[in-house]
């Protein structure tokens, strides 16, 4: 009950619809337990003591019984879905609102098509209990013990006799308990990775087919899908052994019940009617009994899904914010890095090893090095999308941290590698950072990332919609869109990571010439594997496993022979070659 405590805050709050719907059920089970009474009215009055002018009042109050019946039944089953249904709509909005929250840090490990099956599949195992599986324990608790007063009433003998198999059923179903929780949390688990194996398909299907490799992924996808399968089958295992076990036991009973009982009859000590009713209520007492693997059933997967959730919910968000953060200023821009030093894990190397530099407002910073040499995770800093171990990284004098989320991303322009747009409209995606943008300002931005002649040439202009990932466009205007989503924040601080490297030679000239407008004033930190993206930078800085290696402006670095200029050797040798040989 541990899971169901720490998920407490979800579902109390709506308690009151659970006590009406409690409520309702103590009175369809009161009616429940009458049946059989009017049964042995019926017999004993009735059919063998020939008292007829009862039949019209039996009648009628069966009817009535069943009409109040029917009426607690829907006030049941409503309130107890209205319970479920509103509890995980908070939680839902609670786990989706955590996963804003949570870092990059905590995504680098999380799979998308498990997560996925936690807000959806374990969700729903979570609510069907609080809807159902609450008001079938409470039910079957009611029953048992309203029958078991009946019976007592019409014989204490009989019903000594009766309830001799309940132990032996207790005993099974607590050992079918201890068994069915970890298969039903493996089944979760296996869900969660067959829900992956799907996701990352789908998502990356040009690659598959690409390479050809449809076959290794079938095999993949069976793989995970034999798992499940073996998971689900083991859990049915389960299952299917323990139901008979207690079948078995609720028939013994159940025999005992008629021979004793035939016995007492023919004695006198019980009526034919009682008899009867005493058949009837001893189902009512074994049935909740039986039934209780499935009530444990829907708890396992309840505790299995909650564990889940709790794991979201409880997951460590690490880039919090101070109470005294500063809000809704305008930064000037200057950054400054003091000894950092950035490791992803405790384990891993470091990143980035003692990086320091200053950039004072409106200069260009240039940032190029080979794969992994730290040039992304520079900048990464700066949005506090990861945390420095050693270091200090400050905006305008003062540490980022100083800065609330909102205050700091909001002053940044971030034009990332794969430029991801929403399964929306192009002036929705524009002004997706922005969102009381004026037409005029959706517009200016798109113009100066080069995005609006294409733009209009569209069916639709800026009103035409994108299919998921921005499908439909090609790779270069997808981040001319993506440029202009930055410059419509008007931020103080823009990073270019590697933001040209999808458009062709002339486009990206043409991006470069309006972007140097849009850099007047603001911070801009260019990563560029290419040395025409950056050769107009104020400083650049060249790195190499995470260090600093040289630095200053395209001219000097020319003039050092370093990494720099062999670098630019790499990228210009046809050029020089050519050259060479129009000249020779």
């Amino acid at each position: 009950m541990e899971t169901f405590k720490k998920l407490k805050e979800f579902y109390m709050p709506y308690r009151h619809y659970f006590y009406w719907s409690m409520f309702s059920l103590l009175f369809v089970t009161g009616i429940t337990v009458l049946y059989p009474i009017v049964l042995q009215v019926s017999i004993d009055e009735v059919f063998r003591g020939g008292n007829y002018d009862l039949v019209p009042y039996l009648s009628i109050g069966f009817i009535v019984i069943m009409v109040l019946k029917g009426i607690s039944t829907y006030f049941n089953q409503y309130l107890g879905d209205l319970f479920g249904i509103t509890s995980v709509y908070k939680m839902r909005n609670a786990l989706y609102e955590k996963l804003q929250r949570l870092s990059f840090g905590y995504y680098d490990n999380a799979k998308t098509g498990d997560l996925m099956s936690r807000l959806t599949a374990d969700v729903e195992g979570f609510r069907f209990f609080l809807s159902f599986g609450f008001a079938e324990l409470l039910r079957f608790s009611l029953l048992i013990i309203f029958s078991l007063s009946v019976m007592l009433y019409y014989s204490v003998s009989l019903t000594l006799v009766t309830i001799v198999s309940l132990p032996f059923l207790a005993v099974v179903v607590y050992r079918f308990d201890k068994r069915v929780h970890p298969a039903f949390r493996a089944v979760r688990k296996s869900f969660g990775r067959l829900n992956t194996n799907v996701q990352e398909n789908i998502s990356g299907i040009n690659t598959v087919k690409s390479l050809s490799r449809e076959s290794y992924q079938i095999n993949k996808f069976n793989y995970s899908n034999e798992n499940y399968k073996d998971v689900s089958l083991n859990t049915s295992h389960i299952w299917a052994k323990f139901f008979p076990l207690m079948e078995f036991i609720g028939n013994i009973c159940v025999v005992a019940l008629l021979s004793f009982g035939g016995y007492q009859v023919i004695n006198g000590s019980v009526s034919h009617g009682e008899l009867v009713a005493f058949f009837s209520l001893v189902w009512y007492l074994l049935n909740p009994i039986m039934n209780l693997g499935f009530v444990i059933n829907m708890f396992s997967q309840a505790k299995a899904s909650g564990e889940r959730l709790l794991e979201i919910l409880e997951a460590d968000e690490e880039i919090d914010e101070s109470s005294d953060s500063i809000e809704n200023n305008r930064l000037q821009g200057n950054v400054e890095f003091k000894n950092v030093t950035l490791k992803y894990t405790e384990d891993d190397q470091a990143a980035l090893q003692s990086i320091s530099f200053n950039a004072e407002p409106g200069k260009v910073i240039g940032l190029i090095g080979s794969t992994g040499s730290g040039k992304t995770s520079i900048t990464q800093l700066m949005t506090r999308f990861y945390e420095p171990v050693i270091g200090e990284v400050l905006i305008d004098g003062k540490d980022v941290k100083k800065y609330s989320i909102h205050t700091l991303r909001s002053n940044i322009g971030f034009v990332m590698q794969e430029s991801f747009l929403f399964s929306s409209s192009i002036k929705a995606n524009i002004a997706y950072g922005k969102p009381n943008s004026t037409m005029e300002e959706i517009m200016n931005a798109a113009k100066r990332a080069q995005a609006h002649d294409f733009i209009m040439e569209l069916p639709n202009g800026y009103d035409t919609m994108l299919g998921e990932r921005g499908m439909g466009l090609s790779g270069g205007q997808k981040q001319r869109i993506a440029i202009a989503r930055s410059i419509c924040i008007n931020p103080s601080i823009l990073i270019l990571d590697d933001a040209t490297s999808a458009v062709d030679m002339e486009t990206e000239f043409e991006i470069q010439k309006a972007l140097k407008e849009v850099m007047k004033g603001r911070t801009t930190f260019i990563i560029a594997h290419r040395i025409s993206s950056l050769k107009h930078a104020d400083e650049i800085l060249v790195l190499d496993n995470g260090i600093i290696v040289e630095r200053g402006t395209h001219s000097e670095l020319m003039s050092n022979e370093g990494p720099y200029q062999r670098i630019y050797d790499i990228q210009y040798k046809d050029q020089k070659v050519i050259l060479q040989a129009q000249t020779g």
